[in-house]
């Protein structure tokens, strides 16, 4: 698959579901209701069904549109850079980002998809951090150029936002970076440099072991190749 190829199907699931949102929201516009009681509500069992619906449902247009881009930009980077476990990961920032919010925010009503955006941004940062390698780095410093002030939102200084969902998804989205740090895309794997591997055929002027060895064992060596050097005594 070519970059253009890929760059497009990176962008398609990321399109589907805010298309999605945007219907979800139209039609609570339309017969002018509410879906916000399907939002998690924390420590109670009915609240467990906003685990699964808190994301899709938004209180307003202007709610909508402000995780709209990011949702689409971050969660297609993810498709495109860390293809193998983009789905896994897209599914764990979803789920416990909602469990984490129903076990320890506000018992309040917690709607929006600002939630999972902190995790794929704390995913994609710390991501970087834990891979070590050029491209991830790469990614981290975009996402932290671009994202950085949405630092701001884990803390309690807003009203009527869901401070909590950020908090809680930017843990997970660290979390499930540290899972997932091994899991290496094809493009992140690199060609040993020529002092990382050992020659095949090279002449050494000592045996590669030699330091590994005690003085004791090299004269015992000593004494086996060469008999005649010690078998006198004066």
């Amino acid at each position: 698959m070519d970059t253009a190829q890929k760059l497009k199907t990176s962008f398609f699931i990321p399109l589907q579901f805010a298309l999605i949102l945007w219907i979800i929201q139209i039609i609570q516009w339309l017969g002018n209701f509410s879906l916000g009681q399907f939002g998690v509500y924390p420590r109670m069992v009915s609240g467990l069904k906003g685990v699964f619906f808190s994301p899709l449902l938004h209180s307003g247009f202007d709610h909508l549109l402000s995780n709209t881009p990011p949702l689409i930009v971050l969660w297609a980077m993810i498709l495109f850079f860390y293809r193998r476990i983009a789905t896994q990961v897209f599914l764990l920032i979803y789920f416990l980002t909602g469990l984490a919010v129903w076990l320890f925010a506000r018992p309040v009503f917690h709607i929006g998809a600002s939630g999972v955006i902190y995790g794929l941004v704390a995913f994609v940062f710390w991501s970087g951090i834990f891979r070590k390698n050029i491209r991830s780095i790469a990614l981290a410093l975009i996402v932290a150029l671009y994202y950085g002030s949405m630092f701001m939102g884990i803390l309690p200084i807003k009203p009527g936002v869901s401070w909590e969902s950020h908090l809680m998804g930017g843990l997970v989205g660290i979390f499930v970076a540290f899972l997932y740090k091994n899991n290496r895309e094809k493009e992140e794997e690199r060609t040993p440099y020529s002092w990382e591997t050992e020659p095949q055929h090279s002449n050494f002027f000592l045996d590669r072991d030699t330091f590994d060895k005690t003085r004791r064992e090299r004269e015992a060596e000593k004494r086996n190749d060469y008999p005649g050097w010690f078998s006198t005594r004066t």
